[in-house]
């Protein structure tokens, strides 16, 4: 008996799932009270489209923490073919940044994910990712040898717990930046 083929699905609803991630992304950075409503009318859709592909506002929020920590590993090779290795780790490092606001805006989806196990899901790959970074700016000299991923995990951790107010961004890029000074190879 041969099995039943899935439905591939519509572009249509693809492009729209994609759509509605992009803002909700902009929205729960932005507010992290975003509503549903809200989300919708900056799609131009209404909520009803949005509840087809997610059943509810928590749904909604893992869906874009999910697919932020994806593009987040995915990057670390992409940057590491195209910059220097330190520039590769800072720019990784400053989308981990924009990950962590919304984590911040977000903890009570985040609490929600915990629940549902994707920090222990997603926490080996992300590892592996900035171990990556960390391995070959060391290869290059460029970072020193003491430091490992889940040190510089750790160091960066305030990016999810500080607070997000007016100068939050001038300010994780500054700390970021002291950050990676420490990193480097004083040997050089």
């Amino acid at each position: 008996m041969t099995q039943p083929r899935k439905r591939a699905r519509r572009s249509d609803a693809q492009n729209n799932e994609l759509r509605i991630l992009d803002a909700a992304r902009a929205a729960f950075t932005e507010s992290p009270d975003a509503t549903v409503q809200s989300i919708a009318k900056a799609v131009g859709i209404g909520q009803g489209t949005i509840y087809r592909h997610f059943p509810n506002r928590e749904a909604l929020l893992l869906a874009v923490y999910r697919a932020d920590v994806e593009a987040l590993i995915d990057a670390a090779d992409h940057l590491l073919g195209a910059h220097p290795p330190v520039d590769a780790l800072r720019l990784w490092l400053d989308q981990l940044a924009a990950y962590g606001r919304i984590k911040h805006g977000a903890s009570l989806a985040v609490e929600a994910a915990t629940r549902a196990d994707l920090g222990s899901h997603y926490y080996p790959p992300v590892i592996a990712a900035l171990g990556r970074l960390v391995a070959v700016g060391q290869a290059s000299h460029e970072i020193r040898d003491d430091i490992d991923a889940d040190d510089l995990l750790l160091l960066v951790s305030f990016l999810w717990k500080s607070d997000t107010g007016p100068d939050w961004e001038e300010r994780t890029r500054h700390l970021l930046s002291v950050i990676l000074d420490g990193l480097r190879n004083s040997a050089l």
